[in-house]
């Protein structure tokens, strides 16, 4: 076996076998690094609470970046997508693959001639596992070590904010509950592995792949109970896709402020988490153009308990694809940073997520001030259920009402593509996928409860790994043919190994 840790270092192995990412094994050491509560970036970027109690507004912008792993190199080996397009340049838009690989080294680039010049600039990145463990596949460490020096060097990671994500782009209300905490912590595994342990202490933050909100009560309940585990205190929430608790939709004012999601399950426990409402769609002109910017400048402060704090506008659009994005982005980021600059901090500042919340709690304010929130569509359950003395019959007998009488109800989540169902016509791809997920669980959770150790074996990782790809999104965004017959034959492997 490879060496898999270096406990004085705190450092990770990126392989413990190879060809196959290390993907699990530490969790009791990222676990410990990942439960820390102090400030991680507030009172260490600059920002004071004088100066943050004197804004007006404040915006954060987040970009996802992401490439899904597909069995197409050679002899059927698993590559990143990235690497697929470089090969196949001739199909679709894959002429854009050397564009793509800037895309996701640029803000290695930008964020250190900006601080260089003066400038404060922010941004918050969400990269998904498949697409870390593809630059790794690749060799590409031109672009990785552009994103090392901004997640490391201490003049540039004030500005820099890693969200974290499912490992492979699950979306949320369509991946076997008992694998939501495995892909969280892969993510964070793998992460730790390219950047370090002190870079994934900071990141106190998740991006739910395709903005997807879980709302089935027991989805969501477990959904955010694994994000408290996994030591995240806040998620970025689609605006559809939260309401009030009566049912009423969020005012336009509170979407500029954090919220509290409050997830109730059919037994009635609760959990919440902190919940930054992304608003405007998921046009990704907006954040290209940095219109969140030009938004919070026509901002002002909000009530938020017993005080006034500025309101944050918050946005994510995907880092890559587009034109707009591909080409206007690196022509519109720059100059914000140098309007703020000269404006001396004051008015509008960009600011990351966590940096925003960090100051809020040092103004005294606690999370029990948040406006309270829940999944779009659950209001109309508990109208049915008393949440005093729900069981799982009388939730799953509401649901079941609902469905036949509302025809606007349904059970699938929201996401920033709400016009896509992630369940609807992909049978032949979430049977599979869900059949793998109890083949896996069956063979191993007895193992690993007994001993903790066998998540380092290679037979634990490479069914991990499996089953995660199985679990990506894209074999279902991009409809029936090719993309779903990678997830057959991702399955069909998976499978052989566990039986």
């Amino acid at each position: 076996m490879v060496s898999v840790l270096t406990q004085q270092a705190g450092a990770i192995a990126q392989e413990r076998y190879p060809g196959v990412p290390n993907v699990s094994g530490d969790e009791g050491i990222i676990s410990e690094a990942v439960s820390g509560k102090d400030p991680v970036y507030f009172g260490k970027t600059g920002l004071t609470l004088d100066q943050f109690r004197g804004l007006g507004s404040s915006f954060a912008c987040a970009l996802h970046m992401h490439q899904p792993t597909v069995p197409a190199g050679e002899n059927g080996a698993l590559i990143c997508n990235l690497e697929h397009m470089f090969n196949n340049q001739g199909d679709g838009d894959n002429h854009n693959a050397g564009v793509f690989a800037w895309c996701y080294q640029r803000m290695g680039e930008f964020v250190p001639q900006l601080v260089d010049s003066g400038c404060s600039p922010r941004i918050m990145l969400d990269y998904s596992g498949n697409l870390l463990w593809g630059l790794v596949q690749m060799g590409r460490d031109d672009v990785l070590d552009k994103l090392k020096l901004i997640t490391n060097n201490d003049q540039y990671s004030g500005g820099v904010e890693w969200l974290g994500t499912m490992w492979s782009h699950a979306v949320a209300p369509s991946t076997p509950i008992p694998d939501l905490k495995l892909q969280m912590q892969a993510w964070q595994q793998y992460f730790a592995s390219i950047f370090g342990m002190d870079a994934l202490k900071r990141v106190r933050g998740f991006s739910p792949p395709e903005m997807h909100l879980p709302n089935h009560p027991d989805t969501l309940y477990e959904y955010i109970k694994a994000l408290k585990e996994c030591g995240y205190q806040w998620l970025m929430v689609q605006e559809h896709s939260v309401e009030r608790p009566d049912g009423s939709g969020i005012p336009q004012d509170d979407k500029y402020l954090p919220n509290r999601l409050v997830a109730r399950n059919s037994r009635g426990e609760t959990v919440s988490i902190t919940a930054l409402i992304k608003t405007q769609g998921s046009d990704t002109k907006l954040v290209a153009q940095m219109q969140p910017y030009h938004e919070a400048k026509g901002r002002g402060q909000q009530q938020l308990g017993t005080q006034m704090v500025p309101s944050l506008v918050t946005q994510i659009a995907d880092g890559e694809n587009g034109g707009v994005m591909m080409n206007e982005f690196p022509r519109d980021y720059p100059p914000v940073w140098e309007q703020i600059r000269d404006a001396g901090g004051q008015g509008t500042l960009g600011l990351n997520g966590t940096e925003y919340l960090e100051a809020i709690a040092a103004m005294g304010i606690s999370e029990e001030e948040f406006p309270e929130c829940q999944a779009v569509g659950q209001a109309k359950i508990w109208q049915r259920v008393d949440p005093a003395s729900t069981t799982p019959e009388k939730v799953e007998a509401a649901i079941a009402e609902l469905k036949s009488t509302d025809h606007q109800f349904h059970m699938d989540g929201a996401s920033w593509t709400n016009d896509l169902s992630w369940v609807k016509g992909y049978d032949n791809v979430l049977e599979p996928m869900n059949e793998l997920s109890v083949k896996f669980h069956q063979k191993y959770d007895r193992l690993v409860a007994e001993d903790p150790s066998v998540t380092q074996r290679q037979d634990y990782q490479e069914a991990l790994l499996y089953l995660m790809l199985v679990e990506t999104s894209c074999f279902r965004y991009w409809g029936q043919g090719t993309w779903t017959d990678y997830a057959r034959e991702l399955y069909r492997r998976g499978a052989a190994l566990l039986d």
